[in-house]
């Protein structure tokens, strides 16, 4: 089969083509032929070799993709050759006191297609069966392969972790990307008021578009101080925070007394100090969140949809394409989701 793997970590000219084997199916697992993949920042993290990122090379990323089922392994059977399917990122031992709660990312085995075993960058995946959904016509080849990941990161953030309820306010840092803008659709379905950042005009706009309320141009204003004008002096209850120290200041400066910030990420991993002060007498919570679990990823799933969940898809490129794929998405120029496509008959998204 056809992928796009990388021998050593670097910039995107690592990522090169090359022909692998056709996986085989184990027993629980499934072959998925990939028709699409889509990217995330965590695939820009491992090709470079951040600290931390430790893979077998030659590495096929790619945590979530669309296709079709090739073959099953014994034991499988939710599923039938010809489905069409979602490969999604988080695997579990099933077994642990975790997952016995429903708290897959919490399982000390929990694990990633695309990270730790080889991702939808190719012709073909094999995956645990609980990492393969079936999928349908609701929405697109591209938006199917957009989903998984972020929806479900912002799943948790705003409805387990963050708790959101309806009329409240949020703050949704970094609307153009894939988190941010999942964090938007989700808010807006709470029926929460949703205030977004976003970096230039024409992504402000793209902002408003998919359901905030107002957006905050992060490059040409104070966020902090914009949202307590938003906000009557108030702040806000939630802020979805997964950029780390570029965003760190204006994102505590806008919450409420006793509000909530819940972070999955830190893009800008600088080391971040703040007053401790601040977190006891203003009563701040904050909150961790990592991917989430297969209930919650249900959960979501079963929105997904025109007018509902709705990826918005900023460019879709041809797997050739990969090295120029990771490219965009690294200049933060993209609003929404990059996907790859795999059979490279998917037509390019602008």
């Amino acid at each position: 089969m056809r992928a796009i793997v990388f021998h050593e970590h670097g910039e995107p000219d690592v990522l090169t083509g090359m022909e692998l084997p056709d996986p085989v199916a184990g027993p629980g697992q499934v072959v998925v032929a990939i028709e699409t993949a889509s990217l995330n920042r965590l695939d820009l993290a491992i090709r470079k070799g951040l600290p931390g990122i430790k893979v077998a090379r030659p590495h096929v990323l790619g945590c979530e993709g669309y296709g079709h089922v090739a073959a099953l392994g014994s034991g499988v059977r939710h599923l039938a050759v010809g489905d069409p399917v979602i490969v999604t990122p988080g695997t579990s031992c099933l077994a642990c006191e975790a997952c016995a709660r429903g708290e897959d990312s919490l399982c000390r085995e929990y694990r990633m297609v695309g990270y730790q075993a080889p991702g939808c960058y190719a012709e073909q995946v094999v995956a645990p069966a609980m990492a393969v959904f079936p999928a349908d016509d609701r929405l697109t080849p591209a938006e199917w392969a957009a989903l998984p990941l972020v929806y479900l990161t912002a799943w948790r953030m705003l409805m387990t972790r963050a708790r959101l309820a309806p009329g409240e306010t949020v703050l949704v840092q970094a609307a153009g990307s894939g988190v941010g803008m999942a964090a938007i659709q989700i808010a807006r379905m709470v029926q929460a008021h949703v205030i977004a950042t976003a970096g230039s005009a024409a992504k402000v706009e793209k902002a408003r578009a998919i359901g905030a309320h107002e957006v905050i141009d992060y490059a040409a204003e104070d966020v902090a101080a914009e949202v307590k004008r938003l906000t009557l002096g108030r702040g806000v209850d939630v802020v979805v925070e997964h950029t780390g120290a570029a965003t760190w200041e204006g994102s505590l400066g806008s919450l409420r007394r006793g509000g909530r910030l819940v972070t999955c990420g830190a893009t800008d991993a600088t080391p971040i100090a703040f007053d401790l002060r601040h977190l006891f007498v203003k009563q701040f919570e904050l909150l961790g969140s990592y991917m989430g679990g297969r209930h919650e990823l249900m959960a979501m799933m079963k929105l997904a949809g025109p007018g509902k969940l709705q990826p918005v898809i900023d460019r879709v490129f041809p797997l050739s394409d990969a090295a120029m794929a990771h490219r965009h998405l690294d200049s933060r120029a993209q609003f929404g989701k990059v996907v790859l496509s795999i059979t490279e008959d998917v037509p390019s998204v602008s």
